[in-house]
């Protein structure tokens, strides 16, 4: 999709973009390197991953994910790309998730299980 190139290109530019984004004005953008990850299993790829550079960093690790398309099933997609990336990556005790939409109406209805 364009527009994940877009915010891929943003974020590996100006990593502070994304933590103006989610509100959090403490974090050291210094601390951490943003990449695309592909979660091998049914070939999930997860947009971005924001991972602490510092292996004894008590940081947590931020999954993003900019969706700019209604997807009534995406949270369950979602969840399944971060478990499986959890799975294969056992040392990850700490993470937050971030989903980017350019407005609310995007949102899926389907988040009780999530919440």
């Amino acid at each position: 999709m364009k527009t994940d190139k877009i915010f891929d290109s943003l974020f590996q530019a100006f990593p502070s973009i994304f933590f103006a984004i989610v509100g959090d004005n403490t974090v050291n953008v210094n601390a951490y390197k943003f990449v695309s990850v592909e979660v091998k299993e049914n070939a999930f790829r997860i947009d971005g991953v924001f991972i602490p550079t510092s292996e004894t960093s008590n940081q947590p690790l931020y999954f993003v994910e900019v969706q700019f398309q209604l997807d009534s099933t995406f949270y369950r997609r979602f969840f399944a790309e971060i478990f499986t990336y959890l799975r294969q990556n056992e040392s990850v005790n700490f993470w937050r998730a971030v989903v980017i939409y350019p407005q609310r109406s995007l949102d899926p209805s389907d988040r009780l299980p999530y919440e």
